[in-house]
């Protein structure tokens, strides 16, 4: 059974960090590009940021560059991003995201609510 959970969510004042992990579980999770994503209410889903298999290279969304780091252990089948000087339009339903191409494979967590707030 596939299970991405994602935890450290929660409520933090402007210029404050979170940090957001995902365990994985039921799947090969080395194989998989690690993602994460995040949708505001009646929006679609905005790639945030994205690790390769190896963790040799990532990609980040011009809005979080500088501020959002993601990071993956294959040995502890964890995915974390690291969100820094955090900004309310930051805010919004952070979703934990494996994909595998040659499979056209995609999994998704049940997503962590990150609220930026004075």
């Amino acid at each position: 059974q596939v299970q991405l959970v994602e935890s450290g969510g929660g409520s933090v004042q402007p210029g404050g960090s979170l940090r957001l992990s995902c365990a994985a579980s039921g799947f090969t999770f080395s194989s998989y590009v690690m993602r994460w994503f995040r949708q505001l209410p009646g929006k679609e889903r905005e790639l945030v940021a994205s690790i390769t298999t190896a963790g040799g290279l990532t990609n980040y969304a011009d809005s979080v560059k500088g501020r959002f780091t993601i990071s993956r252990d294959n040995a502890k089948n964890t995915v974390s991003l690291q969100m820094n000087s955090l900004k309310p339009e930051d805010t919004a339903v952070y979703y934990c995201n494996a994909f595998r191409q040659v499979f056209g494979t995609n999994y998704w967590g049940q997503g962590a609510q990150v609220t930026v707030s004075s």
